[in-house]
Parts: C-alpha cells; structure tokens; sequence
C-alpha cells in the first residue's frame, strides 16, 4: 500500500505540499448517512492551525475546508469523501538558502537520497503542515464514532521538564481548551507557556509529551495478529511527524512490577458487564479492545528547526552553515493535540468497521 494511504475499511489518502497550491484528502470507506458537521471539521482543522496563538508559528492560514464530493443534504452518501485546503500563507523565498543544504534532524537528507529530488519550500510533503488533511479526515472518523459513543481527548502531559504529576482521572479535560497550551492544570499551563516563550526567546524549541484518553470502545475492537489496536494506534501515532515515542496503558513503567501487581483483575457488573477493577492494560489485551479507556502518551522531540547557525553538508557534500529562517513553532504540542485526536480517530473508526465483520 502506498504511503500516503492509511486504514482498510476505513481508508485516507492525503495529498500535496506545504508550499504548494494546497493539500487535500480522500476517504473512502466511510458509511452512508453519517451527519456530516462541516463547522466541527473545521474546528478540529482550526485546533491544529498555524498562527491561532503566541506560542505558536505565525503563518497565518485560516486553513478552510472545501468539501469536493460524498456529501449530500448534510450527510455522508457512501462514496468517496473529496476534501481540500489551499495554501494562501506560504512564503517560499524564506526557504532559498537552502535548496541545496540539509537541515540537521530534518527529512531533506532523506527526501534527497531516496527520490533524488526534494521540494525545499518547507520541507515540502514532509513538512508537519501535510498533517491539516489528516485533522480533517480524522473529523469526520469522530462524527461517525459519535454513534457509538466514542470520544478522543489529547492533552499536553508535558513540556520539557515540566510535567503533570496526577493521573488522567484527576484531571478536569473540560479544561484542555481553556488555555494556549491546552494542558488541562492550569497552574501547569502557565509554566509551560513560560517554559515555551523563553525557549522562543533564545532561537530554540522545546519537545514534550502528549496524552491521550479514549472513552467509549465497547470489547471486540483489534485484529490480531499484525493489527492488533494498540499496534495499530502506535503506527498512526508515531507517523505524525516529531512523535518520537509512543506507550499506552501502564507503559515503560510497567517492567518494574511482578505479574501479581500489574494484571487487572475481572468481576461482573450488575448489569452483566465484565469489567476490570485497574486498567494498566489501558483498555487493550490480546491487541483487542476490552472496553475500558485507551490511554496512551506519545513523546514529541524539539522542533528541528532552530533560530540559530548550525553546521550541515549540501547536496554537494561540502562542509556548509545553515541558518534558521521562516516561521516555526518553539514547540509543536499545542497544536499536535488535534493530530493526535484525528489519528486516533481514524484508527478507531477503521477498527470498527472491520469489526463489523468479524461474526456472523
């Protein structure tokens, strides 16, 4: 399957550049008669958007969706979902001195050596800003998850070394949107918003960690053996760009406890729901959903792109500096909660599809 395409049942294919005319997906797979909300999909595009705060870059990109096709009378018809955003914001000359050096932990080395050509203009399809079409196919993965009760909510756990130290359930998400940052502590937030404009400050970025909860997946979902759902969710995750590491349930920090402490132990509710009493399998076992809450956390590195001189090699390979122009986020993790979100949600809702299937 090329690379640009994700999902079985429920399947993307995102398209173009950051520096080009626009970027665009197709969905397809997605079922017919599904409320389609155009202003949810774009208030999930306007989470990950450039230039919506201080902390962020300032490209300014109202990054509008216009929905091309598989959308009738404010539902989805069953056929190929068309989506595209244009690109009005792009400043291509801020990326001349470089089109034949590499960015140290940047992919035009890579691009380079693989396909022998690159787009320097941003990065090109390796730029973050590729990931608008996904935020918005993922929009639309949440409204169809809408009716099974299913809901994704990512959160800023940590900037560099600041960090929350409470678990999820003591913490009120209601409060992720409340501040630029969109940690749900809002003491937290301050510090990390400081952390972030100093950071700003001296030409430098700052990496952290993103958490997520899932409420809502009934048991069942998962297809071992290769596709089981916390495999799959790692995939998706990991793809975004940055994302540097991924855990999910009791994580690294399970290897310290004996079997006897880490299992989550069944019982039966009144209403014959089989529950567990602790949940460090986070809602997965065996690759299949147990119907507890997914959670999960996913490290994101510095930003690469740095305000300073460093040392690299041009395509050439002589010895050259490259200085940091343009426009760049300090840190990316306010605006990967969206990412995030819409990643997840595009696992869940191909999960469930092939769900469907498993049984007669």
């Amino acid at each position: 399957m090329p690379g640009s395409t994700y999902g079985k049942n429920f399947r993307i294919t995102t398209f173009g550049e950051s520096h080009g005319v626009g970027l665009g997906v197709i969905i397809d797979g997605c079922p017919a008669g599904v409320d389609f909300d155009e202003d949810f999909v774009q208030a999930e595009l306007a989470r990950r958007k450039p230039g919506q705060s201080r902390i962020v870059t300032q490209r300014k990109e109202n990054d509008g969706v216009q929905v091309l096709s598989g959308v009738f009378e404010g539902k989805t018809t069953g056929t190929p979902i068309g989506m595209v955003i244009y690109n009005k914001d792009q400043r291509s000359k801020d990326y001349g001195h470089i089109f034949d050096k590499f960015r140290p932990s940047h992919a035009d080395y890579t691009f380079h050596a693989k396909y022998g050509i690159r787009d320097y203009r941003g990065g090109g399809r390796s730029s973050a800003r590729e990931t608008a079409a996904r935020v918005a196919a993922g929009a639309v993965a949440q409204l169809f998850l809408r009716s099974y009760g299913v809901t994704v909510k990512s959160y800023v756990s940590q900037v560099g070394h600041i960090t929350i130290d409470k678990p999820y359930q003591e913490l009120d998400l209601n409060l992720i949107e409340s501040n630029d940052v969109r940690c749900p502590d809002p003491k937290v937030a301050a510090a990390m918003e400081k952390e972030i404009l100093a950071v700003r400050k001296d030409g430098d970025t700052i990496g952290g960690v993103v958490s997520c909860v899932i409420t809502g997946v009934p048991a069942g979902w998962g297809e071992p053996v290769f596709d089981k759902l916390h495999a799959e969710l790692g995939k998706a995750i990991l793809s975004i760009n940055a994302c540097k590491g991924f855990e999910y349930g009791s994580g690294f920090a399970g290897v310290t406890l004996r079997g006897s402490q880490h299992n989550d132990a069944f019982y039966t509710e009144e209403d014959g729901t089989v529950r567990t009493r602790t949940n460090r399998s986070g809602g997965v076992q065996g690759g299949i959903s147990n119907g507890e809450d997914i959670y999960f956390r996913a490290a994101f590195k510095s930003v690469a792109t740095i305000i300073q001189d460093q040392t690299s090699v041009n395509e050439a390979g002589e010895e050259v500096t490259v200085s940091g122009k343009g426009r760049h986020d300090p840190c990316v993790l306010p605006r990967a909660i969206a990412i995030v979100d819409n990643m997840a949600a595009l696992v869940l809702a191909d999960m469930c599809l092939r769900a469907r299937g498993n049984r007669m």
